[in-house]
């Protein structure tokens, strides 16, 4: 008998499928440009390379032990991470609780175990994943939950109504701003959602890793869910999307009511031990002495946003929705091009990797790019140029 997985079908990671067939085309020799890739380029800013540096040089015992669910080696943390993302002031709060942790990404699985799933009783979980960042909606297949996409349209231009909400849900899992779309939401969206969820005690946790690269109207859930004392909350913030390279540090803070952060931190402590101290001083010190460091990169990321939307279209490409924050912007896929039929976004995608050289990621039916690179330079914008006049869309 031959050994077979024994995991769920499927589940390969789209990106590395992505990255595999741009491998191919290198091979071939394909020039590349990517604009598939959320990450900044370059490394670190200097000043918290030099505060990361001195942390680990450091002969303080706090900076090299464990820091599980605390930070004894950068004191208070998580509450001055959270609260450089937001304008309401925590010390005037009662009822909040902030957790430390090593990046969004691996507690986005431990959300819905807080929530109370047995595997007797799975929960229902609405996610934001059709389109959106997968890993919410992959887990479900590994853990006793069921992930429910929340409708995500160009018709609710990629803001989802209280209506839309399944009654039985437990919790929802969302990401505003949102990748892959750029969308934002308002202040007063926001109290419709709170409204709703501590009426019907359903729970919310926000991913706002783009919390700080925003150039629209945007409010995070923070700032208005503490007007809210009866309501279930949670609120992630990263340090690798703040517009500087801090991707590989895996450094975060999550703030909300204190029942489920509490929750959180019960499972994150039963299989974490914290992150690394002397990146997370690093960090810190970007937030007290180089903020406008990451305004100047969230400007220059509205920059590329611009000329890369006013040139695709003015190529005949169909914008999903106008982007208001991120460094994402999400497109309609064209139902010809290269003068062949399109059938999907996957097939789209590869073919203007294998024509052009230029990468997207596909979040079917749209094609996502990115503008992570300085496209804005001379040689990446005639490539850009040609690559679209190269395939001549049509809608």
């Amino acid at each position: 008998m031959s050994k077979q997985s024994r995991l769920p079908k499927g589940g390969t990671n789209l990106f590395q499928a992505i990255k595999a067939k741009t491998d191919e085309a290198i091979a071939s020799g394909q020039k590349i440009y990517k604009l598939s890739i959320g990450q900044p380029v370059g490394p670190a800013l200097e000043v918290a390379r030099k505060a990361a540096a001195a942390g680990v040089l450091s002969s303080k015992e706090s900076m090299h032990e464990y820091q599980d669910n605390g930070s004894p080696g950068v004191p208070d943390f998580a509450k001055k991470f959270c609260q450089f993302h937001n304008t309401v002031n925590f010390d005037d709060i009662e009822g909040l609780a902030f957790l430390p942790i090593p990046g969004i990404k691996p507690m986005l699985p431990l959300v819905p175990l807080a929530c109370g799933s047995t595997k007797s009783k799975p929960l229902k979980i609405g996610v934001m994943t059709d389109p959106g960042y997968p890993v919410p909606k992959t887990w479900d297949g590994y853990l006793p939950y069921e992930a429910i996409p929340i409708p995500l349209t160009p018709r609710n231009e990629f803001r989802f109504h209280v209506n839309d909400l399944d009654d039985e849900l437990w919790c929802v899992m969302l990401n505003y701003p949102h990748n892959p779309t750029g969308q934002t939401v308002t202040k007063t969206w926001w109290r419709d959602l709170c409204n709703y969820c501590e009426a019907n005690d359903i729970r919310i946790f926000n991913d706002a890793a783009y919390a700080k690269l925003v150039f629209g109207e945007h409010c995070t859930l923070a700032n208005v869910a503490v007007e809210y004392p009866r309501l279930s909350w949670a609120e992630a913030y990263s340090a690798s999307k703040m517009g500087c390279n801090f991707t590989g540090w895996r450094i975060g803070a999550i703030v909300g009511s204190e029942d489920f952060i509490g929750d959180i931190a019960t499972i994150k402590g039963n299989i974490d031990s914290g992150f690394f101290a002397p990146a997370a001083t690093g960090v810190l010190a970007v937030v007290e002495h180089a903020s406008d460091a990451v305004d100047d990169y969230c400007q220059t990321f509205q920059q590329r946003q611009k000329w890369l939307c006013d040139t695709l279209q003015e190529r005949g490409m169909q914008l999903a929705t106008e982007p208001q924050a991120t460094f994402f912007n999400l497109w309609l896929t064209p139902k010809k091009a290269f003068g062949q039929i399109i059938e999907s976004a996957e097939q789209f995608n590869y073919l203007m990797i294998e024509k052009t050289g230029l990468v997207g990621v596909h979040f079917e039916p749209y094609i996502r790019y990115a503008v992570v690179a300085d496209i804005l330079q001379p040689g990446f914008q005639k490539a850009i140029i040609n690559a679209f006049n190269q395939a001549q869309v049509e809608y």
